[in-house]
């Protein structure tokens, strides 16, 4: 059978891509590699899927600094906030936000949406083959006529969506297919590295696990170059593991360390925590001090465990040398020092987690060779592209899955127009 559309990949921005090319009444057949679809959605937001965030487009381009721009004109066709109408109008999902903007469904469940979108597709008349591969996407004379699976078969086609995602979380299905696909195509796949993920450290605090398990609210992340020179600051929640550290905030400066040893070579890093990034010197002095007077007789790890867990609290006075002794003997230049390194508390980070551990790949489908308005390929004919598969990676917190899901309905909308056309 030929089908007008063909898209690859049931992830968000496939799901998308196909409920997109089915408006215009098209013939979709949607190609999952797995037994069931959206495995990356339901292990996103920890179970219960982040799927977008209430700012506006302009604040959620600047969360994808990875060629965010490149998303303007797909935003503008379908947004944050009609993603949002779109799941609460037709798919009965009632959406709700949490900090930072974070928008999750009202179930705290994953589940519900990845049903709801399965519902839906069967609906309006999608055709799903699961447990199949696109091995290659077949062309003539540069345009689109089908694909073919790893077992020979062959699928006619008017047009493509690859939306197969990258190479992060291969156990979801995202191995890198796509790019292979796409570079045999004639296209260029830039460099690939992982964003969004844990940092390492061989620091002798985390080698001898003295803070594994510490969470830590609202700090403030620096990273530093070999020079000294500070390369990007970002504030949000973090946790320190037995390798190094993680959490949304290191999520944010890992894409910069992985960049930057790309050019300097995998040299350690500088990365400053201002734990109290609210509160100047002045006023945390003060609240130091004012502590000591209420509590002048306790020991100081018990007199600060206020401010900081207890753990965190002994490590940051062996940094200075400052004995197990009396909050009341704590002289001035004590609580200058202890001042200092809470807003300069250092970590030296050795490198990134794995590809395989990001949440995000970054690099991709070169976006030069791919139309802005439409997401078709400037290359080939009857070619779209969706997703984490092109270079376009963003912050975790709603914006990375998001561009996933605009991205996907945008070249659904235009591939369906494309073959009502052939």
């Amino acid at each position: 059978m030929k089908y007008d559309v063909i898209v690859v990949g049931g992830g968000p921005a496939g799901i998308l891509a196909a409920i997109g090319a089915k408006r215009d009444n098209v013939n979709v057949l949607l190609i999952e590699k797995n037994k069931k679809l959206g495995k990356k959605i339901l292990i996103s937001g920890g179970g219960r899927c982040n799927f977008s965030n209430i700012s506006n487009v302009d604040k959620i381009i600047s969360n994808i600094p990875g060629n965010g721009k490149f998303l303007y004109s797909i935003f503008n066709q379908f947004s944050n906030f009609d993603l949002i109408n779109f799941f609460e109008e037709e798919l009965g999902i009632r959406a709700k936000v949490e900090d930072y903007g974070r928008v999750f469904p009202d179930s705290d469940d994953a589940r519900t949406i990845v049903e709801a979108l399965k519902k839906y597709l069967m609906n309006i008349g999608v055709q799903i083959m699961y447990e199949s591969t696109v091995k290659e996407v077949l062309t003539e004379k540069n345009k689109i006529i089908g694909v073919q699976l790893n077992d020979n078969r062959i699928i006619e086609a008017k047009a493509v969506v690859l939306a197969v995602g990258g190479i992060s979380y291969p156990g979801t299905g995202s191995t890198g297919d796509g790019y292979i696909i796409a570079e045999k195509l004639g296209h260029k796949i830039n460099d690939l590295f992982p964003s969004s993920v844990p940092l390492n450290s061989d620091e002798k605090i985390i080698r001898e696990k003295l803070l594994q398990g510490i969470s830590l609210r609202d700090v403030e992340l620096s990273l530093y170059d070999l020079k000294g020179k500070r390369i990007i600051t970002e504030v949000g929640d973090m946790i320190f593991t037995h390798f190094g550290i993680s959490g949304p905030v290191v999520f944010r400066i890992s894409r910069y360390v992985s960049l930057t040893q790309r050019k300097l070579g995998n040299v350690p890093l500088k990365v400053v925590i201002d734990l109290f990034p609210s509160k100047n010197d002045q006023q945390l002095f003060n609240i130091i001090a004012e502590l000591i007077n209420e509590n002048p007789n306790k020991i100081i790890a018990n007199g600060l465990n206020r401010l900081l867990p207890e753990k965190l609290i002994k490590v940051i006075l062996q940094k200075l040398n400052i004995n197990q002794k009396k909050m009341k003997e704590l002289h001035k230049k004590d609580i200058n020092k202890l001042t200092y390194i809470l807003k300069n508390f250092s970590i030296q980070v050795t490198g990134t987690r794995s590809l395989s551990e990001a949440i995000v790949t970054g690099g991709g489908v070169n976006i030069k060779e791919v139309n802005p308005k439409t997401l078709e390929s400037k290359l080939v004919e009857g070619l779209y592209f969706a997703g984490e598969l092109l270079d376009i990676d963003g912050y975790t917190g709603g914006y990375n899955i998001q561009a996933a899901f605009s991205s996907g309905y945008v070249a659904g909308k235009s591939v369906g127009f494309y073959s009502l056309k052939q």
